[in-house]
């Protein structure tokens, strides 16, 4: 095999195990309102509007984006009524399947194929995988509109740990720059 096809392999090879990897990164989307004045609100109930079936999950989300909108200035009230604005969490689980093909190698020149270079035999595998994703509406309550919608998705992990740091990562980017100030 000649110089240039073994480094053509080798980035093959390369980029075959790294692109999993850019696949499974965390996905943050953000809209709002833009004509909605989020200064207007000091309050906040929250609740879970579909529920992913796991209440120690559920507990720490909900926990997680009341502490954020509180480091906002917004306060938290149990009483939907009370509250200027009602955020309501959605969860949902899928399970991904990813293709892995790897190559035993390459063949020599011969009459394979076209008389150029003949490829070995491959092998590729199935990976599945779960991914989370939580939407976080927020509706002003006098109006019932929807002013604020932020989607996370991630891979969810066998290691509670670690979910929980993909949570509080979640969050920190759903409220980066929040409230979204309205356009003049």
């Amino acid at each position: 095999m000649s110089t240039r096809a073994r480094t053509h392999f080798g980035f093959s090879v390369i980029l075959a195990v790294l692109v999993p990897v850019f696949v499974l990164a965390q996905d943050v989307t953000r809209d709002w309102d833009k004509s909605f004045d989020f200064n207007k609100v000091k309050t906040f109930a929250i609740k879970v509007g579909t529920s992913w079936n796991n209440q120690i999950s559920e507990k720490r989300v909900t926990d997680e984006v009341a502490s954020a909108l509180s480091q906002k200035g917004w306060v938290r009230t149990e009483n939907e009524q009370d509250a200027d604005a009602l955020v309501v969490l959605h969860g949902a689980t899928d399970v991904k399947k990813t293709l892995n093909t790897f190559y035993d190698g390459w063949g020599g020149w011969g009459y394979g194929g076209y008389g150029g270079m003949t490829m070995g035999s491959g092998t590729t595998t199935v990976s599945e995988y779960k991914v989370g994703t939580l939407v976080t509406d927020i509706f002003d309550v006098k109006s019932k509109n929807l002013i604020f919608r932020g989607t996370a998705s991630d891979e969810i992990s066998g290691d509670p740990q670690k979910n929980e740091k993909k949570i509080t990562k979640a969050t920190e980017k759903l409220f980066k720059d929040f409230p979204p100030k309205p356009k003049k």
